[in-house]
């Protein structure tokens, strides 16, 4: 196959730190070539280069033949290269068709909008991508995640692309929409366009790619077919260690009960759930997105108070009206988005650290900074925060680092109830097995876990027993033993019933 682009000892740094050095890629015709690395590695950096969103420090680029030493945005485009963001850029006001033709817009010969012409080829890119349900004429804002998704697909193939760029394409879909992406990837492979495909999820690429890339610290370690490499060996490349088990669960030493719902109800989409959390237990919550589980822990942590039903803590029965006397009563929140939710970004590591307990780090009315700096460090070392102290703003930390300090922020609450939604959302294999080990030691130590997730491994692997939810209802509660993916899959699927 030829290669559509190709990029030779592209080096670029920021501020005086090398985020890429001397990398090598390329892209043919009619494949998949992954892109893989640990948060930080310069995958976004390498893929913004391509965009032209970042001119290289040195290097050239090579496109269909064509070679230059970097690329404006418009130069990007017009020679062929397309970009799916994981942040979506689509005007949620505006139709289907209308994005897919933003700033693309076909006209009359006295250069008016063609709206005919528009909403027809828009038509014929999405049922090209398989999407005859997709409303042209519908405004973007009201579908889906995995609709928009498409959406930005067709926009990509309006311009023609040869090389579309994919980064974290599946990190908020359903599973159905994993495997209708895929679908949609494994055409445009056979219609030619050469794909380059950045995720953290290693059964995706294995399943898609021909080829894989691996960065570390900016550094090319190496390109292979991706029948050359196993998931161990992959790992190895990524992390430049042995990470040990993704999911080190050890036998827990399970206690009394510590939290305990009955017939809890929030409106619609929490509806007369009922179960028990006991201290030192890893109690994992399945279903699929959108099935209640983020709706049931908002309304245990008291942002969206039951309408009925009972919660007791240590066999005594709370009213939980506000995340802060949610706090007060030991329990703890770490959100799925934690860029939104979770952090404050253009913040400090001591300032996040100290969010949710400023009461710690005051005198009660001015905050101690010397206190504040001193608990931060102090987590810095407990988490293994790669950071360079506790002054480094925390928009300038890798995703699993930040994930860390989401969870640092909390802990300095000194919880007995720790609730993680999506705790590993986002952040590479190494990252993950980080946090999963971290969370081993918590439950050791006594704490009790209700961990969400939209990964089934994850579930199956670091749970004792498992809850699964679906339309806002408990449809099963298994114990380790037997829970699989068969057991939770039924499950997930189930309409309505009590937990078997």
């Amino acid at each position: 196959m030829s290669a559509l682009l190709t990029l030779s000892k592209v080096s670029k740094s920021f501020a005086g730190i090398t985020v890429l050095k001397d990398v090598d890629f390329d892209v043919r015709a009619g494949e998949v070539h992954a892109l893989m690395g640990e948060n930080g590695a310069g995958k976004s950096t390498l893929i913004k280069v391509i965009a032209g969103v970042h001119a290289p420090d040195a290097g050239s680029i090579s496109i269909g033949g064509e070679g230059a030493s970097s690329l404006s945005p418009r130069e990007a485009r017009r020679l062929g290269i397309a970009t799916v963001y994981q942040e979506l850029l689509l005007f949620p006001e505006l139709t289907v068709a209308e994005n897919v033709f933003l700033g693309n817009v076909p006209r009359t010969k006295w250069g008016a909008i063609d709206w005919t012409v528009m909403r027809q080829r828009a038509r014929d890119l999405l049922d090209a991508l398989e999407s005859p349900d997709l409303d042209i004429d519908a405004k973007v804002g009201t579908l889906s995640v995995a609709n928009r998704q498409r959406v930005e697909i067709a926009k990509a193939l309006s311009q023609d692309a040869r090389v579309l760029i994919m980064d974290e394409p599946t990190a908020a879909l359903a599973d159905a929409d994993v495997r209708r992406l895929m679908a949609v990837i494994k055409r445009l492979r056979e219609r030619g366009v050469g794909i380059i495909y950045v995720s953290h999820k290693l059964p995706e690429i294995f399943e898609l790619a021909d080829r894989v890339t691996v960065l570390r610290d900016g550094a090319l370690i190496g390109t292979k077919a991706i029948t050359e490499v196993d998931e161990t060996g992959l790992v190895t490349m990524m992390v430049g260690r042995e990470i040990g088990q993704l999911f080190p669960k050890v036998t827990p030493q399970i206690g009394e009960v510590v939290l305990k719902v009955s017939g809890l109800s929030c409106g619609a989409r929490v509806q007369n759930i009922s179960f028990a959390l006991h201290r030192g237990e890893i109690l994992g919550v399945a279903g699929l997105v959108g099935s209640g589980r983020t709706e049931m822990a908002l309304t245990i942590f008291g942002i969206t108070p039951a309408t009925s039903g009972t919660i007791e803590i240590d066999g005594r029965a709370v009213s939980i009206t506000s995340p802060r006397q949610a706090r007060d009563l030991g329990i703890a929140y770490v959100p799925e988005d934690r860029g939104l939710e979770g952090l404050v970004r253009p913040m400090t590591i001591s300032q996040n650290i100290s969010m949710a307990s400023l009461h710690r780090v005051s005198n009660g009315i001015f905050i101690r900074a010397e206190r504040e700096f001193a608990r931060a460090a102090g987590a810095i070392t407990r988490l293994e925060i790669k950071a360079r102290g506790p002054q480094q703003t925390v928009g300038q930390l890798s995703g699993g680092n930040q994930q860390k300090i989401v969870l640092g922020k909390w802990l300095e609450t000194e919880p007995r109830i720790l609730i993680m939604d999506e705790p590993t959302r986002g952040i590479d294999v190494g990252a993950k097995a980080e946090i999963h080990a971290l969370m081993g030691r918590l439950a050791a130590q006594g704490m009790a876990i209700l961990m969400i997730s939209s990964e089934l491994p994850e579930v199956l692997g670091m749970s004792d027993r498992v809850l699964v939810i679906n339309g806002g209802r408990l449809t099963a509660t298994l114990d380790r033993a037997d829970a699989n993916p068969e057991s939770v899959g039924a499950a997930m699927t189930r309409v309505r019933g009590e937990a078997s």
